[in-house]
């Protein structure tokens, strides 16, 4: 492999990557064109029902609606007939309401855009906050061994259905400062954009904390700092540097915060996209969904190109030539207030599972809805009685193994099709536009609500994060000025991909599934606030919080308990993401 060849290698084609945002963008609208069959029920008594609420339709209606709509003609035939309208501007018409599409898709896609800005400008600001400590410290030359991330990681555990309805209660109900529900103007925006923006920003935050101490000790800042160069000046250089690993990770956000935010939608019953998709796809409205849809794949594959746009400006004329120097975070020692933090986590944490394994999560007694903690119950009861420390005792091994196993294959499957960036790269963009909800459908269509239907379906879209910072890991590292000499040198491609691609790739992808494992485990969660996911009477951390969610004012320690511990778990990653040895200490290590 020559130099030559290597440079070219860089550059993923454009043509591929056009391909397959194509080639998914068609199998994506083929699915939810077939989701009314897959689901084996009769897509003419579903619209009939959600027509009148007729619950016992004769057979001349449903006779009467199939001819109507054309149900006999099969799913492709209406895929066909509606690519056809779109060319002539023409969405087709609702089979429930019988309005046109395009107004209501329209309507909906301005208010989820409008929110989207609303909660990014949030996720901005929370991600500075987040990494203003880093940044002071760094650019001045004094960053000690770990960083702020303990906080980032449990304001990224927040629930964002659980953190709307706090908000609605406190600053909508009790306080009256913004609109609890509706959509009415600017004021009705902060809430939920609040709600969307914090957990986002965290999580953001704690990925660009984790590298901006690899660009602090770079060569050039060394340099910079002793010639006296100013430390802001040092800062804008280091975020340049850094951001351009950390800009992926927005595309699956910003969709999320389109599509993906249903459950937030419904709380504060706003008019967006994500809840016109749920309501299309529940009443199998063909024509509604397909749009939604189509508009969700057109902004992600936008945001794509501008991301991606962004990156090769802020990495500028070294990513096309190959002169990046590897990023390596430096090799400092763990400190003992991180083990400490660590061990804290992990006791409080058995302890907890242990207490509720000895007790009975089923037992119901009605004489004792809603307790409040004590020594009988020392998390309090639910609604139906039941002792809180129990269900959560009963529900770790299930709740952390999915969410373990979910984790599992969606960083496996990112690290894969980020390595085939010419392929990956579009397939990635437009699966990231479709939100759990909607995957959720697709995969309880086929095999009912369970736990194990949401976790196929969050594998479904759960790789795109990994698939994004993978892509932009391994075009950085193959840009390297090593990368070059290395393959100067006779390396063959299995040789740079065992001691060069995955060493370098490797360690910060699964910082980032650490730190996403309890994000894992609330999407699971708000799949099972809407129905989708894991059914009662199962004790499954995310059940019991969509469960007591409605009891959040009237009874708070029901839904604290099972916060409390999806913070600690995501405390106990990150603390272990701090512990675990980087590439740079392992090369020390080697060394001594």
């Amino acid at each position: 492999m020559s130099v030559t060849s290597a440079r070219a290698d860089m550059r993923p084609s454009r043509w591929r990557a056009g391909l397959g945002r194509l080639t998914a963008g068609a199998a994506l609208l083929t699915a939810v064109a077939l989701l009314p069959w897959l689901s084996g029920n009769d897509p003419a008594l579903t619209v009939l029902r959600a027509r009148s609420a007729d619950q016992d339709p004769t057979p001349t209606q449903l006779a009467a609606v199939r001819e109507q709509l054309g149900l006999d003609e099969g799913p492709l035939a209406h895929l066909a007939h509606w690519l056809g309208g779109l060319t002539q501007g023409d969405a087709g018409t609702s089979w429930v309401s019988g309005e046109p599409v395009l107004p209501q898709v329209t309507s909906a896609f301005a208010v989820s855009f409008t929110l989207m800005l609303g909660a990014l400008a949030v996720t901005i600001a929370v991600a500075a906050l987040v990494t203003a400590r880093t940044l002071y410290m760094g650019s001045r030359h004094r960053l000690p061994g770990g960083t702020g991330a303990t906080g980032a990681a449990v304001l990224a555990a927040l629930p964002k259905f659980l953190l709307a309805s706090i908000l609605a209660t406190v600053f909508g109900v009790w306080l009256g400062w913004f609109p609890s529900s509706g959509w009415e103007g600017p004021s009705s925006m902060m809430l939920p954009a609040l709600a969307l923006g914090v957990p986002s920003g965290a999580m953001l935050g704690g990925l660009l904390d984790q590298s901006l101490p690899a660009a602090f000790h770079e060569p050039w800042a060394r340099t910079w700092r002793a010639y006296g160069f100013a430390p802001g000046h040092i800062t804008r250089h280091a975020l340049r540097r850094t951001l351009a690993g950390v800009l992926p990770q927005l595309l699956p956000t910003v969709v999320a915060l389109v599509g993906g935010a249903v459950a937030v939608e419904k709380i504060f019953n706003i008019p967006g996209l994500g809840r016109l998709a749920l309501d299309a796809a529940i009443a199998q409205d063909f024509p509604p969904l397909q749009t939604t849809t189509l508009a969700l794949v057109v902004l992600g594959i936008a945001a794509g190109l501008l991301i991606q746009a962004l990156r090769r400006a802020l990495l500028g004329p070294a990513l096309r030539d190959g002169a990046l120097p590897a990023l390596h975070i430096p090799a400092h020692r763990s400190g003992r207030s991180t083990r400490w933090v660590a061990a804290l986590c992990a006791v409080v944490l058995l302890t907890v599972i242990v207490a509720g394994l000895l007790r009975d999560p089923l037992q119901v007694d009605t004489a004792a809805r809603l307790l409040p903690p004590s020594t009988a119950h020392p998390l309090g009861t639910d609604s139906l009685g039941r002792d809180l420390l129990a269900r959560l005792g009963h529900g770790a091994m299930r709740t952390v193994g999915v969410a373990l196993a979910v984790t599992s294959v969606c960083t496996v499957t990112g690290l894969l099709l980020g390595m085939a960036a010419q392929v990956g790269a579009g397939l990635t963009e437009v699966v990231s536009t479709l939100p759990a909800v909607l995957a959720a459908l697709l995969t309880t269509a086929v095999t009912g609500p369970s736990a194990w239907s949401a976790a196929c379906a969050v594998c479904l879209v759960g790789w795109t994060p990994y698939a994004a910072q993978a892509a932009a890991l391994f075009e950085q590292e193959r840009a390297s000025s090593h990368m070059l000499a290395s393959v100067s040198f006779g390396a063959d491609r299995a040789y740079l991909i065992r001691h060069h691609l995955l060493p370098a790739v490797l360690s910060p992808v699964l910082r980032n599934a650490l730190l996403r494992l309890p994000t894992t485990v609330l999407v699971l969660a708000s799949l099972g606030f809407l129905g989708l996911g894991e059914q009662p009477p199962t004790a499954e951390w995310g059940r019991l919080l969509s469960e007591n969610q409605p009891y959040v004012e009237l009874a708070p320690w029901t839904v604290i308990g099972p916060a409390g511990v999806l913070a600690l778990l995501s405390v106990l990653a990150v603390s272990s993401t701090a512990l675990a040895p980087t590439r740079s200490r392992r090369r020390r290590a080697a060394k001594r």
